[in-house]
């Protein structure tokens, strides 16, 4: 079994910045592609940023030259700095990762969820 565990919301003021991290453990071979979501209206998840595994990126729109994802594979971690905080990213912000439980079975996993909240 894999546990992702995310860290680092909080309560920030608008234009500030949080750091959050996605610690993934258990039965891992390797990880391919880490997601960060959060939900949408109707509760449908909204891709915020993804990363593969050879690091390439890519960002909603709304996410674009504020959001930086990265990963770090010798420790199983992603990370998303969120810089220029808006109130409308205010969510639980979710890790999901495609994980290569064995060399031939990969399984998708979800970790529990940080909240981050942005005041005006």
């Amino acid at each position: 079994q894999v546990q992702l565990v995310e860290s680092g919301g909080g309560l920030v003021q608008a234009g500030g910045s949080l750091r959050l991290s996605c610690a993934a453990s258990g039965t891992i071979s390797s990880i391919n592609i880490i997601r960060w979501y959060r939900p949408a209206p109707g509760n449908e998840p909204y891709m915020v940023a993804t990363i593969t595994f050879d690091g390439r990126t890519n960002y909603a729109d709304s996410a674009k030259g504020r959001f930086t994802i990265s990963r770090d594979n010798a420790k199983n971690e992603v990370y998303l700095q969120m810089n220029s905080l808006k109130p409308e990213d205010t969510a639980v912000y979710y890790c999901n990762a495609d994980v290569w439980v064995t060399s031939s079975r990969l399984t998708n996993f979800w970790g529990q969820g940080t909240h981050v909240s942005v005041s005006s």
